[in-house]
């Protein structure tokens, strides 16, 4: 029963290992011009390291965050009425057919991803008002991080987990996959300050089904000088 579970792990890792090279081989056509367009990285692609590996940084943002920007400028060369804000499109997702929503989310949410982590050492902290209004909605930021982790970790299958402001509070949600809280779909809608990505194509290839070891390990890039514009922009 041993030999089979080592022999059953290794198969896993090595198609991953084989499918990630084969997404490396694979010929890079010309993406369709649009309004949508892929951000660039804030940072080198290997300066989340050691808690996001270069590897898997090159190839969600280049080609799963690409694709969702092809996919929406496809979309909008035969539909004109896309060619909008992202915000905007995600604000009346529930009109959308479900493939323009799964993209204009995937855009957005990877969009301000990468803006919401930093090499260690340079995303500063929580700032005072930000710190005081976590104590007062979760009583620490212990007890935060442990509720955003639940959040996170619960997520059946693939989606997200945010800080959202709404209501004059902070709260905790989550959302399966593309789905974020400007949509009108979602149960709970709020601006979002920091969210996490849980599709297993963000931490795979480094901490295979071990969601709970990439949280934690994500905390360390957490860029808090982001969310703190957001938390400021958002309840001033």
């Amino acid at each position: 029963m041993r030999r089979r579970s080592l022999l059953g792990s290794g198969l896993i890792l090595g198609i991953a290992l084989v499918a990630s090279t084969a997404i490396a081989a694979m010929p890079q056509s010309t993406p369709p011009a649009g309004p949508f367009t892929l951000p660039p990285l804030p940072y080198a692609a290997n300066a989340l390291e050691p808690s996001i590996d270069t590897r898997t940084m090159e190839i969600h943002h280049g080609r799963h965050h690409q694709a969702f920007v092809n996919n929406l400028n496809t979309a909008a060369a035969s539909d004109p009425s896309l060619n909008q804000p992202v915000e905007a499109l995600l604000a009346r997702a529930s009109s959308l057919p479900v493939s323009v929503r799964n993209n204009a989310g995937g855009h957005y949410n990877h969009s301000v991803f990468w803006t919401m982590m930093a090499p260690v050492g340079q995303g500063g902290e929580p700032s005072p008002a930000l710190l005081r209004q976590i104590e007062a909605d979760f009583g620490s930021m212990d007890a935060f991080k442990t509720q955003f982790n639940a959040a996170a970790t619960g997520r059946f299958g693939s989606g997200w987990a945010w800080l959202i402001w709404a209501d004059g509070k902070l709260a905790i949600t989550s959302t399966p996959n593309q789905d974020n809280p400007l949509m009108d779909t979602v149960e709970q809608r709020g601006a979002p300050l920091l969210g996490v990505d849980v599709w297993e194509h963000a931490y795979y290839l480094k901490y295979q089904n071990r969601r709970a070891d990439y949280l934690a390990a994500w905390w360390n890039v957490v860029n808090w000088n982001t969310v703190n514009g957001l938390f400021e922009q958002a309840s001033s």
